[in-house]
């Protein structure tokens, strides 16, 4: 197929409550939209980046900035293009892969859509929903976080996610654990925020029986982190380090993670993804599916790779109402701790007009030279 137009569209969605974590505080979720049309259908994606390179190097000015210089340019050069060409026409380009996933994600969607298949069929989807988690930031006060755990709990979320940093992290988690029991399956995310120096105090949430301590070190870090897995009994988990299916293998077979976060946007998308689950189950190694605060249009493709056989662990897949009053697509509502797997084709969604409007700051075309 070929591009006959790229469309990037900013919009601001407020969250519901601010999510804090070490890298910052958000309280408005901006994200960049991308959609793509060919002769034949269109696409959407939604880029994952955040307004400032806290999490990542990437940023949102930045990654508009390289597809309307660079990726979309090259793409519109190629005479018959699908979602496994995207890669390979900007692999000349280094890094920048949130804007990668982003392009070969709403390519995809047009394909998917033309020939009627859905995700969730094309990635492999083994069920028909997923079991949910949901993540908790950074809280002002230990009463304040019990009383947000136990309103997740009680809407049906089947797995708890504490964000920690340095004094915040034991505390929290024992409040967490003596307020609900041991039934809660219950894990933490430090985003980076630690050093092998702190094995000694990350110890001391070995007797929690946490599933996993996500992230503890610099991404770069990957033999820190093995270092560190032989000093806590927690299984570590690796998030940011994990860039690719090789990268995977690589911290694999060093022994720096038990239990892999497969965040698509993170690694160039959804193809690179299902290479990293493959690369997992293939070691024996669970994954989970990560979350970046998604609208629909990135629930809805997260939820499909959930449903992958290899991803044995609930995810941030949470409803729409976790971070949004209102969402950009037909809402996904939690059903007994379970979001399904869309069915329609391509995403299964799209973005409703009058919300998409309303919640536009800006809107680009890209010119196709």
């Amino acid at each position: 197929m070929k591009l006959t137009s790229v469309e990037l569209r900013r919009v601001a969605m407020p969250l519901v409550a601010p999510f804090r974590t070490s890298f910052g505080t958000q309280t408005v979720r901006e994200l960049l939209l991308v959609r793509v049309t060919t002769p034949d259908s269109e696409g959407w994606s939604e880029c994952a980046t955040l307004v400032d390179p806290r999490y990542s190097a990437e940023y949102v000015d930045g990654a508009a900035d390289v597809m309307r210089r660079f990726f979309v340019p090259a793409l519109a050069a190629v005479p018959d293009l699908d979602a496994h060409a995207v890669g390979r026409v900007l692999s000349p380009f280094k890094g920048h892969w949130m804007a990668k996933a982003a392009l070969e994600t709403a390519v995809l969607d047009a394909e998917l859509r033309a020939a009627g298949q859905s995700f969730g069929r094309f990635l492999g989807a083994a069920r028909d929903r997923v079991p949910c988690g949901v993540s908790v930031g950074i809280m002002d006060s230990i009463p304040q976080l019990l009383d947000t755990v136990g309103g997740y709990l009680d809407a049906g979320y089947v797995r708890i996610k504490l964000k920690i940093e340095p004094g915040w992290d034991v505390e929290p988690v024992r409040a967490v654990r003596e307020r609900f029991g041991d039934e809660i399956a219950l894990q933490v995310d430090a985003n980076t925020a630690y050093a092998v120096s702190d094995a000694r105090h990350l110890a001391r949430l070995d007797p929690f029986d946490l599933l996993l301590i996500e992230q503890p070190l610099d991404e770069d870090d990957v033999l820190g982190h093995a270092e560190l897995a032989r000093l806590v009994r927690t299984p570590i988990c690796l998030d940011e380090s994990i860039t690719s299916a090789r990268t995977a293998a690589a911290a694999i077979r060093l022994g720096a993670c038990a239990v892999v976060n497969v965040k698509p946007a993170r690694v160039g998308g959804y193809l690179e993804a299902r290479r990293i689950h493959d690369v997992c189950v293939a070691h024996g190694v669970p994954v989970w599916c990560g979350g970046m605060l998604e609208s629909g249009i990135g629930r809805a493709a997260n939820v499909a790779l959930a449903a992958l056989p290899g991803f044995t662990l609930p995810g941030d897949t949470s409803a729409s109402d976790r971070y949004y009053a209102t969402d950009l697509t037909a809402p996904f509502v939690l059903d007994d701790g379970h979001l399904p797997v869309p069915t329609g084709p391509g995403l299964g969604v799209e973005p409703v007009p009058e919300l998409l409007d309303a919640m536009t700051t800006a809107r680009e075309s890209l010119p196709l030279r």
